[in-house]
């Protein structure tokens, strides 16, 4: 009787060493498949695997894989280091409710579908780092609800708005091409703000502009326009912004960075549209002076005749004394009422003198002096 009383007594703490016992089982079951060059996701591992690692292989989580994956709702954790997964589709983790570690570092990604993470409700570490995301849509993340740990290192990120984590702790950022415009204040607000700590800080700096590629994301200084309700948009001309920025420590730094920056190619463009708009300039002022100043031609193409001034008359008579008297007879005359009558002889005459007459003769003043 006291056997069993005793039995009975101590019955739940052997329960509880079994369940404690089988637990830990069930997080020792271990299946490494690194550098086995396979194509696809076996599916004739154990049922009860917790960690899986297929690094070092060809795998690319197209829709069979998703399908053997689906077998392994036990997995905690998930390794596909150094694969060639190029997209993750919508619900390619619905199944693994338990999983707490996905790392697809090293692979070749550059799309993300909306739902790609749906299911991943225990997920806490995510590791994405070393691929060819261009962009991430924050609300890819949502349903990762105990997320602790984002790895976006060494991607092709130059914009991120911040993402719906609210659990989150540390985030890894460096390694990318970040554009330091107004379009990323939002996520240095957020990093700000937050409890979130990113990772590697100091390394963690601007691509763009070349005014502020030294500055960590974290504490980049931004123009007053950045600080309105509504951002401008993601490429912009920052040099002129930055100008109206009043900090003087800013500025002092500022200063030995331009020296570093001051033998940058400029570009040409402008130089360019100028030579194109001067070239069209100058050809229509050619076509308007040809059509509206015909006159040109003719002075360029024919000999304009003109009767002699008196100037010319007198010193005409200075040249010529004998017939000064014949010229001295010559009535005075209203030149308003002197009808002037140019003939043209076909022939020259030559006279006595060594002089050629002029083709055109005034034959008015020639009967007067006859």
């Amino acid at each position: 009787m006291k056997i069993a009383s005793i039995l009975t007594a101590f019955w739940p703490f052997s329960m509880l060493l079994l369940s404690d016992k089988s637990r830990t089982s069930k997080t020792e079951v271990k299946c490494n498949f690194t550098e086995k060059n396979y194509s696809l996701i076996p599916a004739d591992i154990n049922d009860n695997v917790t960690i899986l690692d297929l690094s070092y292989n060809q795998i690319t989580l197209n829709m069979t894989d998703t399908q053997v994956l689906r077998m392994y709702f036990l997995l905690t954790e998930l390794y596909l280091t150094k694969n060639s997964i190029t997209t993750l589709h919508s619900n390619s983790f619905s199944n693994l409710s338990n999983l707490e570690i996905l790392n697809i570092c090293r692979n070749s990604i550059n799309v993300i579908q909306q739902d790609a993470f749906v299911g991943l409700n225990k997920l806490q570490q995510l590791h994405l780092c070393q691929n060819k995301i261009l962009q991430l849509d924050p609300d890819l993340f949502v349903p990762l609800n105990n997320l602790k740990l984002l790895n976006l290192q060494g991607n092709l990120l130059y914009y991120f708005e911040e993402p719906q984590l609210f659990h989150l702790e540390i985030i890894v950022l460096h390694g990318n091409p970040w554009n330091c415009s107004c379009s990323l204040f939002n996520l240095q607000k957020w990093l700000n703000t937050s409890n979130v700590t990113l990772e590697n800080e100091n390394i963690t700096t601007c691509n763009y502009p070349e005014i502020l590629k030294y500055y960590s994301i974290k504490t980049a200084p931004y123009t007053a326009e950045c600080h309105s309700k509504f951002p401008l948009p993601v490429i912009e001309d920052l040099n002129i912004n930055f100008q109206s920025i009043d900090n003087s420590t800013f500025n002092n730094s500022l200063s030995n960075i331009t020296r570093n920056s001051e033998h940058a190619p400029l570009g040409k463009s402008w130089a360019f549209l100028v030579g194109v708009v001067v070239t069209v300039l100058l050809t229509s002022l050619l076509i308007f002076i040809a059509i509206k100043c015909p006159i040109w031609y003719n002075l360029l193409l024919s000999y304009n005749h003109h009767r002699l001034e008196e100037r010319e008359a007198e010193a005409y008579e200075d040249s010529f004394p004998g017939n000064a008297s014949a010229l001295s007879q010559i009535p005075d005359t209203n030149p308003e009422d002197t009808t002037v009558i140019f003939e043209k002889l076909h022939s020259f005459v030559i006279d006595d003198d060594g002089f050629i007459e002029d083709k055109y003769i005034d034959t008015h003043e020639l009967c007067e002096e006859n």
